[in-house]
């Protein structure tokens, strides 16, 4: 969906978030998906250090398609 996005906002100026999460939501193909888009204003820590035990546990589906960086975050059962 990431390449229809683009053109949608191909020469739009991209100069507020709302700005960018119109422009996702209303990207449509003719018969893909439709796409929602919600402004998350929440705030994040940023500089989190995982261990590599941790990253090993979280459970990675890869694709049929370029698996190297398609995939699915599995969650836990």
């Amino acid at each position: 969906m990431f390449s229809f996005i683009t053109q949608n906002w191909q020469g739009c100026p991209l100069v507020s978030h709302e700005a960018v999460i119109n422009l996702i939501g209303h990207t449509a193909t003719a018969t893909g998906p439709r796409i929602k888009a919600k402004l998350n204003r929440k705030k994040y820590p940023t500089g989190m250090k995982i261990s590599d035990l941790e990253r090993a546990q979280v459970r990675l589906q890869p694709a049929k398609f370029h698996r190297e960086w398609n995939y699915t975050i599995v969650p836990d059962t």
